[in-house]
């Protein structure tokens, strides 16, 4: 948790991708991710979270459905959805805060 806690403290936008193995939509969000960090490069830092294997992570933010995407700026949430996210509407986000 303390490195989970070092990652999202930062200025520039961190992107998490809280996920599932199980779960189908999540299967969809890594290329979607992909393009994203390819566009952006060091301006956003992306992780992606296993709920099953991040419990802790995941009750403290209180995910219920994945995927679900946080965005933190400074260790706050800036941005909060659940549900698969295109490229475009994850840009217009992340450039609010880049």
């Amino acid at each position: 948790m303390s490195k989970f806690n070092n990652l999202i403290n930062s200025e520039i936008p961190v992107l998490v991708d809280f996920s599932a193995e199980w779960c189908q939509p999540c299967k969809t969000m890594p290329p979607i991710l992909k393009q994203v960090k390819k566009d952006l490069g060091e301006k956003v830092r992306i992780i992606k979270v296993d709920v099953d294997k991040n419990p802790a992570i995941s009750g403290r933010y209180m995910i219920q459905n994945v995927p679900t995407i946080l965005i933190f700026k400074s260790g706050q949430i800036v941005f909060r959805q659940a549900g698969v996210m295109q490229v475009n509407q994850i840009m217009k986000e992340l450039n609010r805060f880049v």
